[in-house]
């Protein structure tokens, strides 16, 4: 049996509302939304980001690799919490954010 194109977005969002523990299929595109906004504003700021410190075609892949670890990683993890918070949905993306913190925790610290 054939689904169509309807059955088919809507059943990914069905899929994602229950993985992401969602109210709503509405609350899935929302996230979805905050996910392409912080996206598209983070390679917006990495360029100007990179502009200010004159980084250029000649500029090393290391200190670029260093430098977009060390400030734009913070500023999407920062700016997908104000987007979220923005579009009603700071609880979920906090959520995810602890998460994240806790595996880097995990990987960092090393118990005894």
């Amino acid at each position: 049996m054939k689904e169509t194109l309807a059955e088919t977005k809507t059943g990914v969002l069905a899929r994602l509302q229950e993985k992401w523990k969602l109210e709503s299929a509405l609350q899935v595109v929302i996230v979805l939304l905050v996910f392409s906004l912080t996206g598209s504003t983070v390679v917006m700021i990495r360029k100007a980001f990179f502009a200010w410190m004159g980084f250029d075609a000649t500029t090393s892949l290391w200190l670029k690799t260093f430098a977009y670890i060390a400030f734009i990683m913070p500023a999407y993890q920062i700016l997908l919490l104000g987007y979220g918070a923005l579009f009603g949905q700071f609880s979920f993306f906090w959520r995810k954010e602890k998460k994240l913190f806790a595996k880097i925790k995990k990987v960092l610290v090393r118990e005894k």
